[in-house]
């Protein structure tokens, strides 16, 4: 009963309404309530949406709190689902209102910035898997790996260290990944660099007992601006996450703080490095919880990222997870790098 109870309250403070709630106990943990029980059951533990709101001069010192880091480039949507996940009830309007009272400036310039995607579609989870690094910051000292998932759009994994061309390094967060969901994607979508050589050949190896007809080709190549799936991600980390930190080192450049010398990218490092891998972990949560609006003419699946992945048969999907051996990934990992962060050090 109590184990039901904290399964209860995660996914409520995730964001899920009773059905992706109801979806989540039965699918993930064997758990079969009607709604009308679930009902009863969020009632008792007091859990509402639209009741016992909470003080909004609370929620006005959060939202200003979160518009003074990198929340300031957040949405009304998204900062809705950060109240939420952070203990706050409220609605959806009373953040929009606050967010246009808090930050006129920030509101009216995400207004004006609309962009166009391309076209893309994909089978279904574990399918393929988008792997790129993003350098926008590594004139700081911070670089940044990451893998998207081609169906659902959840994020496989974002690392922040001080290199992303090492290929021992990135091998080991694609390992990670694997000993994960006992298995590997049936395909692997990357660039021609360096840093992506030991992946490349852990993908091969991996898939090299399938006997499917893609097993072959599991590796795909191509330039990072046609890896659409991961392109697209890095907009929104940008947006959301990754201008606050540019703009703060940009500021500390400008006053003669930061010359790029490897002594001054080493103090960055130690002093922000574990805060934007922090950052990184809580817009990864927003995102993968978040719900992705549908689209006219487009023929991938809209709703929540984390719902996708875990449930794919609601969208007429599968699962494509490769199994892997424990002797496959003992091999992998004779290659790989352990990384060693800033926490690490005290």
């Amino acid at each position: 009963m109590a184990d039901r109870e904290n399964l209860l309250e995660i996914y409520f403070n995730m964001g899920f309404n009773h059905s992706e709630i109801l979806m989540s106990l039965a699918l993930n943990h064997r758990i079969i309530i009607s709604m009308r029980s679930l009902r009863r059951h969020m009632a008792n533990m007091r859990l509402y949406r639209r009741k016992n709101y909470s003080d909004i001069f609370e929620v006005a010192v959060f939202i200003m709190e979160q518009v003074e880091k990198s929340g300031q480039l957040h949405g009304y949507k998204l900062l809705h689902l950060k109240c939420i996940q952070n203990g706050f009830v409220v609605s959806q309007e009373s953040v929009r209102l606050l967010l246009l009272l808090i930050d006129p400036n920030g509101v009216e310039i995400r207004k004006r910035n609309r962009l166009r995607r391309r076209q893309y579609s994909c089978s279904g989870p574990d399918y393929i898997w988008h792997v790129d690094s993003y350098d926008k910051l590594k004139p700081y000292g911070f670089c940044i790996n990451g893998c998207i998932d081609g169906f659902s759009r959840r994020i496989i994994w974002m690392e922040v260290y001080t290199s992303n061309s090492n290929p021992a390094l990135i091998a080991s967060y694609y390992l990670d990944a694997v000993k994960l969901r006992k298995g590997c994607s049936r395909k692997l979508r990357l660039d021609r660099g360096t840093e992506n050589s030991y992946i490349a050949q852990m993908q091969i190896f991996l898939r090299t007992n399938h006997e499917d007809d893609e097993s072959n080709a599991c590796a795909i190549f191509g330039s990072s601006n046609h890896n659409q799936r991961i392109e697209s991600w890095w907009g929104f980390l940008r947006k959301h996450c990754c201008q606050f930190w540019m703009n703060t080192f940009q500021g500390l450049k400008d006053i003669d703080k930061f010359n790029g010398e490897v002594i001054d990218k080493n103090i960055l490092q130690f002093c922000f490095m574990q805060m934007i891998q922090d950052e990184l972990e809580d817009i990864v949560e927003l995102w993968n919880t978040h719900r992705i609006r549908p689209y006219r003419n487009r023929v991938t699946p809209s709703g929540r990222p984390t719902i996708m992945y875990d449930i794919p048969y609601l969208y007429g999907a599968r699962r494509n997870v490769c199994q892997v051996t424990e002797e496959q990934i003992t091999a992998c990992q004779t290659v790989c790098q352990t990384v060693c962060k800033p926490k690490m050090y005290f």
